[in-house]
């Protein structure tokens, strides 16, 4: 006989497929509408419209979307989730600000952990779209010091560093020990007036320390791409980052094991030929972003560290559809000598472009590295090394072309002959020495330049020493003894490149036989 109460209790138990679709919904929905809509005010777009703009049509799939939605904490305040941008699969773990804040609780690194893990075992690349408040004291004893808790995150990006691309959009806040995540990425683009990163905040800094400071002071996007360098790209919004990824992630393969993705070849847009941007006269300064204009392919060049160091010019373009990574000396800002700061912005380019099979393109127009005391207490040395190591380390491809002068160590450290570069190319106008025409006559003719007393003798002795020296300085001097692959005309440059950088990449990349090169600090 059948039990009359277990029918009833079957007629009204909820249905399960409706229970998953109204979780689901209410999952998706982040936080209170409350929250989503001082999201909004605030001039930020929510979690999940920043991942419509990314991908091409949509996520592929979402991993735990109901972690923790009985606590009302839809997915723990962090969406984990796989989609194609530009047809090809990237890996996404971006913060819900709506949900707490977007802070890490004890679902959060578990999440964020298992999408890294996935990044890497597919050969993927791993975009963060950062937005969070940081760890969460109240469920600190859950996720901080054993061996499965928050530190697992950066331990993972140092483990899959060279393997996969990191990218990171930082859109608000990354406080404390999650400023890391920005920090161990190939790339940090971050928004202007929202996105800020700091180890302590200006409250705690004020009790601290007794120092009054405001947050875009202590860690804004504009200071942190000007001024500290963890910035690599400032944009004014959200939908701005969110092209910037897609941009960037096109120039970069999937994975190291992979070469980077080619695209249509484009004329270059400039309207000036690279003989009427680059002037004869040394002394004369011209903008060496407009050479690269005259060279790459239209619209293909995106700057790194644009706003940091601007003495070196460093970006990816493209050239007949080929990506390559261009460091460059800028003549308008400093003359283009290497300071410790352009220093490190050139190691840590050059080490992107060398993980992901990037071929690399330095154009030289350097009076070598800054002296004096200041920058030998910054410890100019110790950075000029790190440059040094990054290029004799770096076994992509590799073509210098001296555009004009090329003195001293910071010629070696622009990819010089004896760094063993692919090619060397000269264009007419190089001038390749030990030293510039003022340092080499002072130092020659010291003595005699001090013991002439009449200031107008000694000036006219000191120009003529110099007009002696810069007319040895020739180019074709260095070609005679065969120290450069070529001396082309400057409007044959870009047809140059091509053929070589076609030809090159042919070749193997094989690195040393040994366990770790130990990098300058």
């Amino acid at each position: 006989m059948t039990d009359t109460t277990d029918i009833a209790a079957d007629q009204t138990a909820v249905d399960p497929h409706a229970e998953l679709a109204s979780r689901v919904r209410a999952a998706e929905l982040g936080g209170s509408e409350k929250q989503r809509q001082k999201q909004l005010d605030a001039g930020k777009m929510l979690v999940r419209d920043r991942l419509q703009l990314l991908f091409d049509d949509g996520w592929k799939f979402e991993d735990g979307l109901l972690a923790r939605f009985d606590e009302g904490l839809p997915g723990d305040a962090v969406v984990t989730c796989v989609g194609n941008v530009d047809g090809r699969p990237v890996c996404v773990i971006a913060n819900d600000y709506t949900v707490k804040a977007g802070t890490w609780g004890k679902r959060t690194f578990e999440k964020i952990v298992r999408m890294q893990e996935l990044a890497d075992s597919i050969g993927a690349p791993l975009v963060y779209l950062f937005d969070s408040a940081g760890a969460r004291i109240d469920e600190q004893f859950e996720s901080y010091a054993g061996r499965r808790a928050w530190g697992n995150i950066f331990y993972n990006q140092v483990q899959f560093s060279g393997r996969v691309p990191q990218v990171c959009a930082l859109f608000g806040p990354s406080p404390a020990g999650s400023a890391y995540v920005p920090a161990l990425c190939d790339l940090t683009i971050m928004v202007r007036g929202h996105a800020t990163a700091y180890l302590g905040s200006p409250r705690l800094a004020q009790m601290v320390t007794g120092e009054d400071v405001t947050l875009e002071e202590m860690g804004g996007a504009e200071m942190h791409c000007r001024t500290s360098g963890l910035g690599d790209v400032l944009v004014e919004d959200d939908e701005e980052a969110i092209a910037a990824v897609r941009v960037w992630l096109s120039y970069l393969p999937q994975n190291w094991q992979q070469a980077p993705p080619q695209a249509t070849p484009r004329e270059p847009a400039s309207r000036r030929t690279v003989k009427e941007i680059v002037p004869e006269r040394e002394s004369e300064v011209f903008d060496m972003t407009e050479l690269i204009g005259a060279i790459v392919d239209e619209d293909s060049f995106f700057p790194y560290k644009e706003l940091f160091a601007p003495e070196l010019v460093t970006g990816f373009a493209r050239l007949a559809g080929r990506p390559v990574g261009i460091v460059s000396n800028q003549p308008t800002h400093l003359g283009g000598v290497l300071f410790p700061d352009s220093s490190d912005k050139a190691a840590r380019f050059i080490w992107i472009c060398n993980a992901f099979n990037i071929p690399l393109l330095f154009l030289v127009d350097i009076a070598g590295y800054m002296i004096g005391s200041a920058v030998e207490r910054q410890g100019i040395i110790r950075h000029g090394a790190k440059m040094l190591f990054a290029v004799a380390d770096s076994r992509v491809p590799r073509i210098t072309v001296l555009v004009r002068k090329a003195y001293g160590g910071g010629y070696l450290a622009m990819s010089g002959a004896p760094m063993q570069p692919d090619a060397v190319i000269a264009l007419p106008t190089a001038k390749p020495a030990l030293m510039g025409p003022d340092a080499a006559v002072n130092g020659i003719h010291f003595n005699q330049i001090q013991s002439i007393e009449d200031p107008q003798e000694r000036a006219a002795f000191i120009k003529q020493k110099q007009d002696e020296y810069a007319a040895n300085i020739d180019v074709f001097k260095i070609a005679n003894e065969n120290a450069v692959e070529a001396v082309v005309q400057a409007n044959d440059l870009r047809d140059e490149l091509i053929s070589r950088f076609s030809t090159y990449s042919r070749r193997s990349q094989q690195a040393p036989a040994r366990h770790l090169g130990v990098t300058p600090v």
